[in-house]
């Protein structure tokens, strides 16, 4: 098992990787520490659901548990492989709402708005919150009218700030695809985001 004072030096991947792959608790305490939030804002930004997007990234860690030794071969970054079955993950929740005809998502509760604004930011300004809240809500209201393909770049892109090649790598398409995509998804978004984005993006 690797100890306290180990696990909090395990910053180098392939070091993590090769104690994940040999079953180390503490390497596995470290990747959650490491990337939960992250996953959890990606399965997120597909569901908009705080209950299905913890349940997806349960998921995605015992899928790592199960099979780091036998589907990651090193040849991708590991923060890739996660958002990967993070995605796959929250394509196959997608499809099964379809199945069950469960087409309408209720209004995002006030609490999910709060989990989802203080991951990954110390800024507590009350107009600097409160923007950033009718932000979110704003984005995963029309984040709904996307197709599941134009989300995903969507959400890699913007709300993770994946670069276009990483975007390609995680979802496994060219990366003229990740740009028509994206540009599909801007424009759609457009309207009834058009006060929040920034139109100088590049790739």
């Amino acid at each position: 098992m690797v100890s306290n004072t180990t696990e909090k030096d395990l910053s180098n991947e392939k070091e993590l990787v090769a104690l994940l792959k040999e079953g180390h608790e503490g390497a596995f305490r470290v990747l959650v520490r490491k990337y939960q939030e992250d996953l959890f804002k990606v399965a997120f930004g597909f569901t908009s659901d705080r209950e299905e997007s913890l349940d997806i990234v349960q998921e995605v860690f015992l899928k790592v548990h199960r099979y780091i030794n036998k589907s990651f071969d090193e040849k991708s970054k590991l923060y890739t492989w996660l958002y990967r079955i993070t995605a796959n993950e929250s394509f196959n929740l997608l499809r099964s709402w379809k199945r069950r005809l469960r087409g309408y998502h209720d209004p995002l509760e006030t609490d999910e708005l709060d989990y989802f604004s203080e991951l990954g930011t110390n800024d507590s300004a009350p107009d600097a919150l409160y923007q950033k809240k009718e932000l979110e809500k704003a984005l995963q209201e029309a984040l709904k009218g996307l197709g599941k393909n134009a989300r995903a770049v969507f959400v890699l892109k913007e709300v993770q700030g994946l670069s276009y090649d990483e975007i390609s790598s995680v979802l496994q398409i060219k990366r003229g695809t990740v740009s028509s995509r994206l540009c599909y998804a801007r424009k759609a978004l457009r309207r009834p985001l058009g006060k929040y984005l920034d139109e100088d993006h590049r790739p």
